[in-house]
């Protein structure tokens, strides 16, 4: 770009088999509309001076009460029949990071993250002692029945009779998100000052065990920012994106070999990624002002806004 525009801010709502042949216009509708309801709720917080830390804070909140998405109420189940909630936010400033996994009874994991990277020594915190810390700081909790929705709960009932029909023939091996949706959330921004964050919030797969964590908790995997270069947040198979470190390779690719955003991100989506065999996709925005957000799979809830720019959209176009 020739001139830097006061702000940027990018989302995501998910990546993974989303086609227009499976949804129903009043699905599309809705998801259309929750995406524009939380552009805009970060655009107004950057176009009023505030903050990137609290554009990303406050978009992510609304998709984590929002139940069309994998996080926070509407979060899928895990084998167990659990929500498990997983976040993390990063202040491109000073590299600072906050992240939290496997909670169940806080209302806003991203606002959790954010409080561990504010107020502990720490950066990711996890299960029972994320929740204590919650507790001590006046964050809202909640009965885990509030992460409930039926349409995630009837997801998991699918999975589980896929697995035990798969046991009767002598299958032995764990279904995970057979409909191959990845509906974590995320939020990407600059703002006047010239800083840059980035925030992940998701409930992971259907019918995740043993605790497993994917890539939206782990700083440099789902999430990264760093005013040097870009702010990053990612959503798709998140053990891919954890082996290769999908969210600090684009920050490194943009920093080292100084090439463009868009450039650095197709590449490590459209070609490192896929040849390895992961699905997924990313938001991103550098310090410029530029919007990068790529995906191999079918589709990918996103949406972006600067001055004179704004866009949201779902499938491949």
């Amino acid at each position: 770009m020739d001139t830097k525009p006061p702000y940027a801010i990018a989302i995501h709502g998910g990546a993974g088999t989303i086609l227009k042949e499976n949804m129903t216009e009043e699905k599309e509708s809705a998801y259309l509309a929750a995406l524009d309801t939380a552009l805009s709720i970060g655009e107004t917080v950057l176009k009023n001076g505030g903050s990137a830390l609290d554009a990303v804070e406050k978009t992510i909140s609304y998709m984590e009460d929002c139940p069309l998405f994998n996080s926070g109420r509407g979060a899928v189940f895990t084998h167990d029949g659990k929500n498990e909630l997983d976040a993390s936010i990063m202040d491109g400033s000073n590299q600072m990071a906050g992240a939290v996994g496997g909670v169940s009874t806080v209302r806003h994991p991203i606002v959790l993250a954010r409080a561990v990277m504010e107020k502990s020594p720490h950066v990711l915190l996890s299960g029972r002692g994320a929740e204590q810390f919650a507790e001590e700081n006046g964050l809202e909790i909640v009965d885990p029945s509030w992460f409930y929705t039926e349409d995630r709960w009837n997801s998991l009932q699918k999975v589980l009779e896929k697995e035990n029909q798969n046991g009767k023939t002598g299958d032995a091996s764990p279904v995970i998100n057979s409909d191959h949706k990845f509906g974590t959330v995320g939020c990407v921004a600059l703002d006047s000052q010239g800083n840059l964050a980035a925030g992940t919030s998701t409930g992971g797969m259907t019918n995740k065990r043993w605790n497993r964590f994917g890539d939206s908790p782990v700083i440099g995997a789902g999430t990264y920012a760093s005013n040097d270069a870009c702010a990053v947040s990612c959503t798709g198979h998140g053990e891919y994106f954890i082996r290769y470190s999908v969210a600090h390779d684009l920050w490194a690719r943009v920093n080292y070999l100084g090439e463009s955003l868009e450039t650095a991100a197709d590449y490590i989506i459209n070609q490192k990624l896929k040849e390895k065999g992961g699905e997924g996709g990313l938001i991103a925005v550098d310090k410029n002002g530029n919007i990068a957000m790529p995906f191999n799979s079918a589709g990918m809830y996103r949406a972006y806004s600067k001055p004179g720019e704004r866009e949201i959209n779902i499938y491949k176009e």
